[in-house]
């Protein structure tokens, strides 16, 4: 590899790096304002605060939703190949261009799931149980809120309680979809949608991390097995090249 080769590949992993750097550092910052605006926005939805409170709270969710702006352009700007991270991402430019989508905002929190996973260990089964009752537990809530949000207002809705909300939120994320319940609004359908796709994706990368797995146990069990052949071989060999040399000892006595 000459110079240049090598000065290019150093000058095009810098900006790789910086991302990652970037993105652990904002990981957990991100994570504490989506836990903040989810408490503030349930205060909004179910609390339905008047006149100055109602300002104030608006206020603050204006504020928390600023670093998510902020990460948005720093993630692009710092994004080797931007084309492709700028499609790869389309959800968060919805997050950060739509505000009256503010909800989605709570998606972030999803990345405590990583932490809970480190706390528990290695077990794979209290892995899958954390991830999935977190996961479950945030997307209806935040689907509940945001949909009871949108559709309450509405005319002809049949979406008025937190309860419904609720109900609704597990029928839909279930895909059972009794049609009991349901949005009649631009923004609850896309809730909805939004809804239906993290319920699939969950499901998803659960099957894929128990299929993940069982391809690893079963791969470390036969190097094992591998391994303890290999060792018993090798004791053989060794046992019958000290049997061969124990027998020609004993013809090379008799030959004198």
């Amino acid at each position: 590899m000459t110079v240049v080769e090598r000065e290019t590949q150093d000058e095009t992993r810098v900006p790789e790096s910086r991302l990652q750097r970037w993105e652990a550092l904002a990981e957990w910052p991100l994570a504490a304002c989506a836990a903040a605006f989810l408490a503030l926005f349930s205060v909004k939805v179910l609390g339905q605060p008047q006149g100055l409170n109602k300002h104030i709270i608006h206020g603050l969710l204006f504020t928390l939703y600023l670093p998510f702006v902020v990460d948005y352009v720093a993630r692009l700007t710092l994004a080797e190949q931007r084309a492709r991270w700028f499609f790869r991402h389309l959800l968060d430019l919805v997050v950060v261009v739509l505000p009256l989508m503010g909800p989605l905002l709570l998606l972030r929190l999803v990345a405590l799931v990583g932490a809970l996973q480190r706390a528990i260990g290695d077990a794979i089964r209290g892995r899958v149980v954390a991830y999935t009752a977190f996961s479950a537990v945030l997307l209806v809530y935040a689907a509940s809120l945001a949909v009871l949000q949108v559709e309450r207002p509405a005319s002809g809705a049949n979406i008025t309680s937190f309860g419904d909300a609720v109900w609704w939120s597990v029928t839909t994320i279930t895909t059972v979809g009794y049609g009991d319940l349901y949005p009649v609004t631009v923004l609850g359908r896309i809730v909805a949608a939004l809804l239906m796709i993290g319920g699939i994706s969950m499901v998803g990368a659960i099957t894929a991390t128990i299929a993940s797995w069982i391809v690893q146990r079963v791969s470390a069990e036969d190097s094992a097995q591998q391994a303890a052949t290999v060792a018993h071989i090798e004791s053989l060999q060794a046992e019958v090249a000290r049997l061969a040399d124990l027998v020609a000892a004993q013809l090379d006595t008799r030959s004198r």
